[in-house]
């Protein structure tokens, strides 16, 4: 089997509990292949959580879940030091981040310290204790929920823990004919039975190995470069996209032309993954918020840069 049908297996086993949302599993797998963590935005119930069982199942991931409320502290994300009287010394006690992927459900809900305690392991794969650093297990991912903005008990994330999101995706409610399949699904087994592994861990990281060798030509690269600036350039933008969206942009755009069969960037693969990689780092000049979204935005802008001709 070829690495991207290998690939494929792992979004044939996660529609095994997730039905009738082919595009977005298929952009939550860019994203894994990419090396990028993944925000989920949605109502309670949509399948955010199975979803994410699904993918650890499948790739053989050591998988973590942790409820984000008010009263989580730091600590039980990142781990602590206690004192070992035995041998005179404080020995580290890992949190719940220390697994392949970590589920940080409804992250939206949590106060702004523990909110915080994600970035260094996202950013670097590492957290810091008492002065000393201790690397997460790899492959790393961290798969975040939030409900939607003014729902019972959240409140905003802030921009830079936005801006360590690869992607911010949606479910969405399933279409009648997919939600009456996922009924007659569950008569006869629960959600993760079907689901079997098919990638191992190793398996995963040669596979992203290939998406980094992904080649984009500089007319691609200089595609990128300007849907990046017309984003601040426009009038309606407080604030763009920073270099951080760029290096986005390009990993996400590698990860979508390799699902495609495809050692080579075209235009048509930084469209398919423009939207979801920009919107959520853009944000309305004020009083724009209401009718003038990020995603209305980088709408716009894909439509309005005019991509190279790729011989």
């Amino acid at each position: 089997m070829n690495e991207r049908n290998l690939a494929a297996t792992v979004i044939t086993e996660v529609k095994k509990s997730i039905v009738g949302k082919d595009g977005t599993l298929a952009k939550v797998l860019v994203a894994i292949l990419a090396r990028g963590h993944i925000l989920l935005e949605d109502i309670p119930g949509v399948g955010k959580t199975t979803l994410a069982l699904a993918f650890a199942k499948a790739m053989d991931l050591r998988f973590s879940r942790m409820q984000f409320t008010p009263d989580v502290l730091p600590s039980d994300v990142t781990g602590f030091s206690i004192y070992n009287k035995a041998s005179g010394k404080l020995e580290f006690q890992p949190g719940s981040i220390f697994c392949n992927l970590f589920l940080a459900d409804e992250l939206n809900r949590a106060t702004s310290r523990t909110q915080s305690a994600l970035l260094e392991a996202m950013e670097e794969g590492q957290v810091t204790v008492d002065g000393v650093s201790h690397p997460v297990p790899q492959p790393f991912l961290v798969i975040a929920t939030q409900n939607p903005a003014g729902a019972a008990g959240t409140q905003l994330l802030p921009d830079s823990q936005l801006d360590r999101f690869l992607l911010r995706l949606s479910i969405g409610y399933p279409a009648p004919a997919d939600e009456l399949e996922l009924l007659r699904r569950r008569q006869y087994s629960q959600a993760m039975e079907p689901v079997r592994q098919v990638l191992t861990r190793e398996e995963l990281e040669r596979l992203r190995q290939l998406v980094d060798n992904v080649h984009i030509s500089d007319e691609v690269l200089q595609y990128i470069i300007r849907l990046i600036n017309a984003t601040r350039s426009h009038p309606q933008l407080a604030q763009g996209a920073s270099p951080r969206a760029s290096l986005a942009v390009a990993a996400a755009s590698r990860a979508a032309a390799f699902l495609r069969g495809r050692d080579y960037v075209i235009p048509e693969d930084v469209q398919c993954i423009w939207q979801d990689v920009i919107a959520h780092r853009l944000i309305p000049v004020p009083g724009a918020e209401g009718t003038f979204t990020g995603s209305v935005a980088a709408a716009e802008i894909c439509k309005a840069v005019n991509p190279p001709r790729i011989r």
